[in-house]
C-alpha cells in the first residue's frame, strides 16, 4: 500500500466521523465539510490503488520481455 491510499484512507476516515459529529449535532455545514473529506479521500485512496496497479502491471511487463 502506498502513501497516498493510506492518506486517501485516512482523509476518508476523518471525514466520515465529521460527517457523524455534524449529524448527531445538527451542524449542516459541519455534515457537509464531512462529507465532502470522505469523498475526496476515497477518491485519493482509489487513485492510489490505481498508480500501484499500473506500477505492478508495469514490473510484470518488464520481467516478462527480460526473463
Amino acid at each position: 500500500m502506498r502513501k497516498q491510499e493510506i492518506r486517501g484512507k485516512v482523509k476518508k476516515t476523518q471525514g466520515k466521523v465529521k460527517e457523524a459529529v455534524g449529524i448527531l449535532s445538527g451542524n449542516k455545514k459541519l455534515e457537509r465539510e464531512g462529507s465532502v473529506q470522505r469523498t475526496e479521500g476515497a477518491l485519493q485512496e482509489g487513485l492510489g490503488k490505481a498508480r500501484r496497479k499500473v506500477g505492478e502491471m508495469l514490473t510484470n511487463l518488464g520481467k516478462a520481455v527480460s526473463g
